[in-house]
């Protein structure tokens, strides 16, 4: 009895003393069995990809429900023979061939699982066509993947048609997913599909493909220039589907995407976690916020993605009584996502109840992710050994005027101190590649940084901001180019975003720096949304900033817009109205500027800017 309860004394001095032991653990626990199962498939003769996968859990649980649309539902056998249909039809008409990529144009649905399904079978990668882009942009992508045929939706035929004579110059085979089109240059797919077998495509389709081979081409965001197509190869796809396990993810689990498929987080983490766990993904056609809630009681689903715009308007929809009492009813247990912020995260907890949030980081392109395992309220992860020793990084010192890192005087990065903020490189090694942009060796030079802390090495640049704090947490701070120096600081531009948003009549803000003529560095800027039924507070806003933001830091400009740009994964955009600035002859919108000396923030007028230009109304 004695030994029992100083085992007891024990154990709970080493939880007081080593409080995020036990998740740590279990973290540990849960890399080290990814690891394990990846380093076996590697070894596979031949490789085994995510699709064989899918075909061993056809053959466990062929009746087990896989992808659930609306009002319909398709079990892993029937997702396996529709994917057959396609991938006959493909291989008749389209005269693919293994190692071909195939352009989709396709929103969430089915279709885009049973289409990546089935072109994985022919041996095949996919590019992953953003469906809101048109015209130049839309060419641009789908030029960068080398892709020699396109598939779209039929709702999407007016966009392919667009750009179909640039297409036919090239030769690309167009295939528009309906029973028959009349436009010359385009083919009719459902119906070629409907007529083929389901028999099971032959392994030797796709014997060559290895760990290397490219999976599939998912494009970033593009918030700065035309987006880039990186290349995700069957090694990092794996990566990223072994990402929910890691989570804790069962197949037990119904999971539901409601993030674009086209994005890494939908088609990944989502659908291919889903099938590397054996589970049950829910594919939702758009995020609604009005929906989510019915649809998660609906299909019974235990596990959400999301992304920080996406849990704040969940957390702004209107708390009518009958349905306030119903917000904990549902059996959901876990969310994977990022970008939540620390006073969103809280009113989530308190509204919905105790769903274990897994936050993490996670570039595309990138060579290396965290996890908030810990559940840290803001935290992105931890600092861990293990994990540090398998995929190397580190936080450098970064010179916001040059945009690059800084170096010592023999020419090598410098680690910032804990608490400091640092940019965040991870080194290239063989288990973490970096397989770069399509068809872009500019771009995906641009990314690598040589002789980082040796001769020799190369690392790879995230272009993301972080700090750690002292029990080692890691924070998320800004991307590089989110940031402006004012008054010999630098200032986070989400910082000050969220400090605008705790402002009564402020919905939403969009913060960046301006340049202004006779000053050095930029200033503050911000274009916000009002809530509804608000008006724009001068004096309170004023106050607002003076409480909770330093004088390098309050936004010298606001300009009030009915919306804020944002691109198709809710990241806003800045680079036009940076473009903008805050010239009264070229915005429409209302413009105001903080002015100290009536302690408020007055309309900017034309002769307001002129001063300012002159330096007679100081910053």
């Amino acid at each position: 009895m004695r030994s029992f309860l100083i085992a007891i004394i024990l154990l709970f001095a080493l939880r007081l003393r080593y409080p995020y032991l036990i998740a740590e653990a279990k973290y540990m626990r849960r890399i080290a069995i990814a690891m394990y199962r990846t380093t076996k498939y590697l070894k596979s003769k031949p490789f085994y990809t995510l699709l064989d996968r899918f075909l061993d859990s056809v053959r466990k649980n062929p009746h087990k429900a896989f992808i659930r649309f609306q009002d319909e539902t398709y079990s892993y056998a029937q997702t396996d023979k529709q994917s057959n249909k396609i991938a006959r039809s493909l291989l008749k008409h389209a005269d693919l061939h293994e190692g071909d990529t195939v352009a989709l144009l396709l929103g969430n649905e089915p279709m885009f699982l049973w289409m990546w399904l089935a072109l994985a079978k022919i041996g095949c990668s996919a590019a992953l066509l953003n469906h809101n882009i048109r015209s130049k942009s839309f060419l641009h992508c789908f030029t960068c993947c080398g892709a020699t045929v396109l598939i779209a939706g039929a709702e999407l035929q007016d966009a392919v048609e667009e750009v179909l004579p640039a297409l036919r110059e090239q030769g690309i085979s167009v295939y528009i997913l309906t029973d028959h089109v009349t436009t010359e240059g385009l083919e009719s797919l459902t119906d070629k599909i409907a007529q083929a077998s389901d028999e099971p495509i032959p392994a030797d389709l796709r014997a060559n493909i290895t760990l290397s081979s490219p999976a599939v081409y998912i494009y970033t965001s593009g918030t700065t220039g035309l987006p880039k197509a990186a290349v995700i190869a069957q090694l990092r796809l794996w990566a990223m589907a072994n990402f929910p396990s890691i989570c804790g993810v069962t197949s037990d689990d119904v999971v539901y995407v409601c993030l674009p498929l086209y994005h890494s987080a939908g088609f990944a983490i989502g659908f291919g976690g889903a099938i590397e766990r054996g589970a049950t993904v829910v594919v939702k056609s758009k995020f609604s916020s009005s929906q989510f809630w019915d649809d998660c009681r609906k299909y019974n689903v235990t596990v959400i993605q999301y992304i920080g715009e996406t849990m704040r308007y969940l957390c702004n929809t209107p708390k009518v009584f009958e349905h306030f009492k119903n917000d904990q009813v549902h059996n959901v247990r876990m969310a994977i996502g990022n970008g939540i912020r620390p006073e969103v995260w809280r009113t989530f907890i308190r509204r919905f109840g105790n769903v274990d949030i897994k936050e993490f980081y996670g570039a595309t392109e990138g060579t290396l992710g965290f996890l908030n395992y810990a559940g840290k309220i803001g935290a992105v992860g931890r600092v861990n050994y293990f994990h540090k020793k398998i995929y190397p990084y580190a936080l450098v010192k970064f010179d916001q005027e040059q945009e690059e890192p800084v170096r010592n005087a023999e020419g090598f990065c410098i680690e910032v101190a804990q608490g400091e903020t640092g940019l965040l490189v991870s080194k290239i090694t063989q288990k973490a590649r970096f397989a770069g942009y399509a068809r872009d060796p500019k771009q995906t030079e641009k990314k690598k940084l040589y002789n980082v802390f040796e001769k020799g090495d190369v690392y790879f640049n995230s272009g993301d901001l972080f700090r750690t704090d002292h029990e080692n947490f890691i924070y998320f701070q800004d991307r590089v180019g989110d940031t402006f120096r004012w008054k010999g600081e630098n200032v986070s531009t989400n910082e000050v975003s969220d400090i605008l948003t705790m402002a009564a009549s402020i919905e939403e803000a969009n913060v960046y720096g301006v340049t202004v003529q006779g000053y050095e560095g930029r200033t503050g800027m911000a274009t916000i949304t009002l809530k509804k039924d608000h008006q724009f507070e001068p004096d309170a806003i004023f106050s607002h900033m003076t409480t909770y933001l330093p004088s390098y830091a309050r936004p010298r400009f606001i300009r009030i817009q009915d919306c804020l740009a944002v691109t198709c994964t809710f990241k806003q955009l800045k680079g036009k109205l940076v473009e903008e600035g805050f010239n009264p002859a070229v915005i429409t919108d209302p413009l105001f500027v903080l002015d100290e000396t009536v302690k408020s923030y007055s309309p900017l007028t034309r002769d307001t800017y002129q001063s300012i230009l002159d330096g007679h109304f100081r910053l």
